[in-house]
């Protein structure tokens, strides 16, 4: 095989690999036009370091009922979700500056308890992220696992559930 014909088919062998998820199936992270529409909550604090501690004291009972569940959500992930069933996991990003923004992860891999996955939200306040962007993260940075149905019903979304109950100007933590 020609040096140039190799490398082509090592890069297309390995653009194959990076699409794929953990089941060897690509997710193709289409959501329902009846899945719930996200809303976003700001929150503003007087210091984002308390603020986000303020956050996460109040998410926890609610990421630690995700985190119960997340376990089995995971094991069907990886064997194989039914068609037209999409895993998305949440997660906590923050920058230099101390802002923060839970957002929505496309998973395609978890492996050795790392998610790689895709921003699937818009990024509005963090600042180095974008939607769509290839994001790992430990799983213990799981803040709330969400399975969309192609009927727009979800399962999961505990925290999720939680925030769209709050008043979605937020308020001062």
């Amino acid at each position: 095989m020609r040096p140039l014909r190799a490398l082509a088919a090592a890069l297309s062998l390995l653009a194959a690999a990076c699409a794929t998820s953990g089941t060897g199936r690509p997710q193709e992270g289409r959501l329902s036009p009846d899945a719930p529409p996200d809303r976003p909550v700001h929150i503003a604090g007087k210091s984002p370091a308390k603020t986000l501690a303020s956050w996460r004291a109040l998410i926890a009972p609610y990421v630690a009922k995700a985190r119960e569940t997340y376990p089995d959500a995971k094991r069907r992930y990886l064997a194989g979700l039914p068609s037209g069933e999409t895993f998305f996991v949440t997660t906590i990003l923050s920058d230099p500056e101390g802002r923060f923004e839970q957002v929505f992860v496309l998973v395609d891999h978890i492996e050795d308890g790392v998610v790689t996955g895709r921003i699937f939200s818009d990024v509005g306040t963090v600042r180095g992220y974008k939607a769509r962007d290839v994001y790992r993260f430990p799983e213990t940075d799981v803040v709330d696992w969400l399975i969309s149905k192609p009927d727009g019903s979800e399962e999961g979304n505990v925290v999720g559930k939680f925030i769209d109950g709050l008043p979605s100007q937020g308020g001062a933590l």
